[in-house]
């Protein structure tokens, strides 16, 4: 079962349409994508220290067509012609490079009066290194002064000692510069909820797929994500005012915080001298997420678009040229202006839409039928929905706002897919019925259709080699005529493993150490407190006391009632055991450097009290499975 299939004529159709709607004669992105080229790299494979790939240049040849197969939406085949064919170091105006095409994020390199500013660098060291080394062949070697995260996503700050030392950030040699509550943002995304949302996110940049017309061909936001060592190093100089104006090796740099808009802790910023200015992630050439698919917390669109309103009117009359943490630049004063102005109404109009029809009554999956983007907004290319789009931002701004339940009692507590799928099947008069009105649906180009009515066939039957095989079918097709490259990556990553099962990797470590060193033992605890098993815990009362004494730190655990809570500078006097060691001893047990009895062996912990209170309490935490079943039971 595990042959793919070639585009149907329905699917064929559904593209064929979008030539009709679009203006498939402005052509400026592929200018713009093009402009100031100077160089790309020589071998195009990227590798770490290991000689292990951890990038390609090279791995979408096939994207050199210019004409979109009948198995790939032509809207986002051009997105992905713009992501992959351009890549290297480009001159955006005097002073100011970009690396663009060398991971999901591009990072920019602008020249102080001494030496460089770096923004975003990237994923994973080996890239961002890569890329720096690139920016020194042609354009000369020179310090590095500062280093600017512009949010707290992985994908710009994960590659930073790829380009710096984090000797030289200590001996005041170079800056790091982030805005406000960078580090808790940038820490606490992937802790308590890191397993589930890290296996959703093989999905939605399609990890396991091919790379062909037939399976991955982008992501929308960028191509993929690096392999590469993810490195941190914690933030010199915290932006905590719009308006704050820093000097750096001489360069002036004007922010503006965004918070709540792309990322929890976000800015842009205008360089003064290059009339420049970093619009971050929130103004890119794509509709981005209000809800991102591998899993988080809903952004706030109106938020969103009031910084960029802002922007536009603290910034006006200051900038010839914006750049971005994705994509190419935009240059001009007009386009520049109609780009911000279309992307904060791109997002306004959404917020205002979905509550505008939820007030009249329109629920959740119905208000994202409804809604359509104007003209002047839908045929602007950069609002595309390559990685939001409309349908799923809609729904984010209706749970943002009024929750899952749509009112309707009949949905406030259904059956869970297992049980709800045997009555379906039931219902429809057998396996056999179904599959067979199913398949007629099917050849009909019912592709939603037929992938709503057969998952309760497949979470009935899991074995049925027929349901996962028509399951798998219009799934396909659906992403075949997907816009959003993660959506297209969700249909063909579930269509995959319907077809061969779901395939054991490994998982992907979360070990790393700069993450683990910089996570703050309160965020420590609260993955402890998820990794409880609540029932097993259920009945049992531990006290424990923890002291790290390179911290001067102390705490107090406590489960009870299936529960665990812990409190900061408390010992308890009646504890059944206490734990003393440094927090470095603490991070090294994580990391798997070295099992607690080993640390204890070596003289680095101690544990006082009843020792068995403390391996009871380890007994009571889950392992997460990682490669869990996502499209059947």
């Amino acid at each position: 079962m595990s042959t793919r299939n070639h585009a149907t004529s329905f699917t064929e159709n559904a593209n064929r349409a979008l030539l009709d709607e679009l203006n498939w004669d402005d052509v400026q992105a592929f200018q713009d994508a093009a402009r100031g080229f100077i160089a790309s790299l020589d071998a195009p494979v990227i590798t770490d220290s290991n000689g292990r790939a951890v990038w390609d240049l090279d791995a979408y040849p096939f994207l050199a067509e210019e004409t979109a197969p009948p198995s790939v939406n032509p809207s986002l085949w051009r997105q992905s012609r713009l992501n992959a064919l351009y890549h290297g170091l480009f001159k955006v105006t005097d002073g100011i490079y970009q690396i663009r095409g060398f991971d999901l994020s591009v990072m920019s390199i602008i020249e102080s009066d001494n030496g460089y500013v770096v923004v975003d660098p990237l994923i994973s060291a080996p890239t961002a290194r890569a890329g720096m080394e690139l920016a020194y062949k042609y354009l000369g070697r020179k310090p590095i002064v500062a280093v600017i995260y512009t949010h707290s996503h992985i994908d710009h700050w994960g590659g930073v000692k790829g380009v710096i030392d984090e000797a030289d950030v200590n001996a005041g040699k170079v800056k790091v510069i982030a805005p406000e509550h960078f580090l808790e943002h940038a820490i606490s995304e992937n802790v308590i909820a890191g397993n589930v949302m890290t296996r959703r996110a093989s999905y939605m940049y399609g990890n396991l797929l091919p790379k062909d017309p037939q399976g991955q061909v982008g992501a929308g936001l960028g191509q993929t994500t690096s392999t590469g060592q993810v490195t941190l190093i914690d933030p010199t100089d915290d932006i905590t005012t719009t308006g704050q104006t820093l000097v750096v090796d001489g360069l002036e740099i004007v922010f503006q915080l965004t918070p709540g808009t792309e990322a929890p802790a976000e800015m842009n910023f205008l360089f003064p001298r290059y009339r420049a200015l970093c619009m971050a992630e929130n103004c890119t050439h794509n509709m981005h997420n209000l809800y991102t698919l591998r899993g988080a917390q809903v952004r706030d669109a109106k938020a969103w678009a009031h910084y960029v309103n802002e922007a536009i009117e603290m910034f006006a009359g200051r900038y010839d040229v914006i750049f971005a943490s994705h994509h190419w630049p935009t240059w001009g004063v007009e386009a520049g202006r109609d780009f911000l102005k279309k992307q904060r109404d791109m997002y306004k109009y959404l917020h205002d839409e979905t509550l505008r029809l939820a007030n009249q009554g329109f629920t959740l999956l119905e208000i994202p039928e409804i809604i359509e983007l104007p003209p002047e907004l839908f045929r602007a290319w950069y609002n595309r929905g390559y990685y939001g789009t409309i349908n799923h931002n809609v729904k984010a701004i209706y749970q943002r706002y009024l929750g899952f339940f749509d009112g309707n009692p009949a949905n406030l507590h259904p059956l869970p897919p297992e049980p709800a799928g045997k009555k379906y099947v039931e219902f429809m008069g057998g396996a056999d019925n179904l599959l067979a009105q199913a398949h007629k649906s099917y050849e009909q180009g019912e592709y939603r259709w037929v992938a709503q009515v057969v998952n309760h066939l497949v979470f009935a039957e899991p074995e049925n080699e027929a349901a996962r095989a028509l399951q798998a079918d219009a799934l396909e097709q659906l992403g075949y005529q997907a816009e959003s490259g993660p959506w297209r990556n969700f249909y063909l990553s579930a269509a995959q493993e319907l077809r061969l099962g779901v395939v054991d990797h490994g998982a992907p470590s979360a070990n790393n150490p700069d993450v683990i060193h910089a996570t703050p033992l309160e965020m420590f605890f609260d993955l402890l407190a998820v990794r409880l098993n609540g029932p097993r815990a259920a009945g049992k009362v531990i006290t424990l006391n923890g002291r790290f004494t390179d911290i001067s730190e102390e705490y107090v655990l406590t489960v009870e009632n299936g529960v665990l809570h812990y409190a900061k500078g408390k010992q308890a006097e009646q504890a059944d055991a206490t734990l003393t060691m440094t927090r470095a001893a603490l991070d090294a047990v994580v990391l798997g450097e070295a099992t607690l009895q080993e640390t204890m062996a070596a003289g680095k912990a101690q544990i006082d009290g009843n020792p068995q209170k403390l391996v009871e309490f380890l007994s009571l935490m889950d392992n997460f499975e990682f490669w869990f079943n996502i499209v059947t039971p």
